[in-house]
């Protein structure tokens, strides 16, 4: 469901990325780990927003899909195309994950819209998404963080729009917003058992 993203003025990081810059995924990789708390205990859930019966709207699950598909090794995934995260079910999602999950630190993913300049554009930042904002929905904000894709122009029937999205720029966009990801949780991984060892080894010289 398309979003828009909500800035803190005290938030500090906000990038963008075109899809198809060659340095893309690295860039969101590295977007996603500036970002991460690492060494805090807390759970990585990522959310991807947004449903499979409209074609802009289904870049979160798309990119859920993909995940799912090749696999991650730390991070928590919700939302595919099998079993999507949308407006009817989205507050009963979030409370599930707050209940399963321990203080997780959640990443919002979802579609926009925006400039016709920056159609194509992903953004990886601080704080959370707002689902529904440009489709004039009520819904709640998810996420300590958001990587979103601009899928199309935004400013005139913006529901049309979404549906009228080319399912080809989606599916390349959620392909690297995907590998993206799967770069970050393999990094994330392998810090995250660095610090382990670490603090084992200082333990045991206490």
């Amino acid at each position: 469901m398309k979003s828009q993203p909500l800035f803190n003025p005290l938030d500090i990081f906000d990038v963008s990325i075109k899809f198809d810059d060659p340095t893309s995924l690295k860039k969101i990789s590295s977007g996603i780990i500036d970002l991460l708390p690492f060494g805090f205990k807390r759970e990585i859930v990522i959310v991807c927003i947004g449903t499979d019966r409209s074609t802009g709207d289904s870049l979160g699950p798309l990119v859920g899909t993909f995940l799912k598909e090749t696999g991650l090794e730390s991070f928590h995934l919700y939302g595919t195309l099998e079993d999507p995260v949308h407006a009817v079910n989205l507050n009963e999602k979030m409370e599930m994950i707050r209940q399963k999950h321990f203080r997780p630190f959640i990443i919002g993913i979802d579609a926009c819209l925006g400039r016709l300049k920056n159609i194509g554009m992903i953004k990886v930042g601080s704080g959370p998404v707002k689902p529904g904002a440009g489709v004039k929905k009520e819904l709640p904000a998810v996420g300590d963080m958001h990587i979103t894709g601009i899928v199309n122009v935004s400013g005139h029937m913006e529901f049309f729009v979404l549906q009228n999205t080319r399912l080809n720029l989606v599916m390349k966009m959620a392909k690297q917003m995907a590998a993206g990801i799967m770069d970050a949780d393999t990094i994330y991984t392998n810090k995250e058992a660095s610090l382990q060892l670490e603090w084992d080894m200082n333990t045991e010289m206490i």
